[in-house]
């Protein structure tokens, strides 16, 4: 596999090639100290994996997913373990590794990748169980897992949805409900004549949106922004003269 590593430690590129160097299937074409310098050889150039850290300046390794029309597969390479729900939104992410690295666990995350072909369809080990909290739909209707009990939601109030870590919180015009859950999650529950995921923190109801400005949305008091990437589809949904 074709790959490239993006870090802005160099001693944290020098050890993830080091690991690289222990598997002939892959071949380290560049390194990266920044996702800006990755953008522009990857416009140029195509690869089949890239080895990512998340915390990096001005630009985070989700913006630089953000970024790309059909991203390669992907490793998270991190020292921070809260993204990993976060991280399982993203089909492209094949593994999310914690750093210090060992070899076994990189070895693992390799594997993984060469056993996926296209889109992948693994998923992040690290995920917890909890995120069933968020049900099924019947008709019209959401039901999720508060406090061991279910409860009714009625899908078209709903006007936003925003990831908040391990949680979610869903905005109707009557209440406002925190789930352990994932947006990915709840994002497949949702009619798409109606929702729409326009970052990687949000999903909206576009027929509540009241103005839209550059690269944000109002519904409600509240300001969304809208990425780079959903912005044309965004636009797509609109009745616009």
């Amino acid at each position: 596999m074709k790959c490239i590593i993006i870090d802005d430690e160099a001693t944290a590129r020098a050890i993830i090639s080091q690991l690289c160097s222990n598997f002939e299937c892959l071949d380290v074409l560049e390194e990266f100290p920044n996702a800006i310098q990755a953008i522009k050889y990857l416009n140029q150039n195509e690869v089949d994996l890239i080895l990512l850290d998340i915390h990096m300046p001005d630009f985070t390794g989700f913006d630089f997913i953000d970024t790309l029309k059909n991203p390669p597969k992907i490793i998270l390479t991190t020292s921070d373990p809260q993204f990993a729900i976060q991280a399982f939104e993203y089909e492209c992410i094949v593994d999310y590794l914690v750093k210090p690295i060992e070899l076994v666990r990189f070895e693992k995350a390799i594997h993984k990748a060469e056993s996926i072909t296209t889109n992948p369809l693994e998923r992040i080990e690290t995920v917890s169980s909890s995120s069933e909290n968020v049900e099924t739909t019947s008709g019209n209707d959401l039901y999720v897992n508060i406090d061991r009990r279910l409860i009714k939601i009625d899908i078209p109030s709903i006007y936003l949805v925003e990831a908040k870590g391990d949680y979610i919180n869903v905005k109707t015009e009557e209440k406002n409900y925190t789930v352990h859950s994932t947006l990915k999650k709840i994002e497949d529950k949702l009619p798409n004549d109606l929702f729409l995921k326009v970052h990687r923190s949000f999903i909206i109801n576009t027929k509540k949106i009241i103005d839209i400005e550059d690269n944000s949305v109002l519904i409600k008091k509240d300001v969304i922004p809208v990425s780079r990437a959903n912005r044309p589809e965004l636009m797509k949904r609109l009745n616009l003269l």
